[in-house]
């Protein structure tokens, strides 16, 4: 079935068509389109940025004092000194007057909160207008790593429930 090379000269009926489908074409469409869809992909993923503190840093001098969100391992949360519901967090961190000017809010948490909380702590205060998102650690409880496997069942019973913070299993 290959094509003929030259010709004898005549009018062509005895000639062959060529009827092999050129994928050249269709292969460069679809590098392209891997080359979007690798471009893309990273894109549409979406998370909260923070900036974690390293624990081995300086103290940092602030004479006006950070606004820190506390969250205490009972899921009891307080803007500064003032305890809020989870409810009210977002309209609290947009109304406040330093998350508009500086939009930075500085989190701390208990070592043994269930990480969901932190995160959705997190997601609210960036709903609520705060670009930046610090999080605080304690210096002097750094712990060494090889003390972070204990061993099995040495793990620390659940803190009792708060009525006012996001319900086990229900989306915080």
């Amino acid at each position: 079935m290959g094509m003929q090379v030259g010709g004898s000269g005549g009018s062509g009926a005895g000639e062959d068509l060529n009827s092999e489908i050129n994928v050249t074409p269709f292969v460069d469409v679809m590098l392209v389109l891997l080359i979007i869809f690798m471009v893309t992909a990273p894109l549409l993923t979406t998370g909260v940025d923070i900036d974690l503190p390293d624990t081995k840093a300086p103290a940092v001098e602030d004479p006006e004092g950070k606004l820190v969100l506390s969250i205490d391992r009972n899921r009891r949360i307080h803007l500064g000194k003032a305890p809020i519901k989870w409810v009210d967090l977002e309209a609290k961190l947009a109304a406040n007057e330093r998350v508009k000017l500086e939009s930075t809010l500085w989190i701390e948490a208990d070592k043994d909160l269930p990480y969901k909380y932190v995160v959705t702590a997190m997601a609210r205060a960036r709903a609520a207008g705060v670009a930046k998102l610090m999080m605080l650690t304690d210096r002097a409880a750094e712990l060494d790593p090889a003390s972070l496997d204990g061993p099995p069942g040495s793990e620390r019973p659940a803190p009792p429930v708060d009525e006012t913070a996001p319900a086990e299993g229900a989306a915080p």
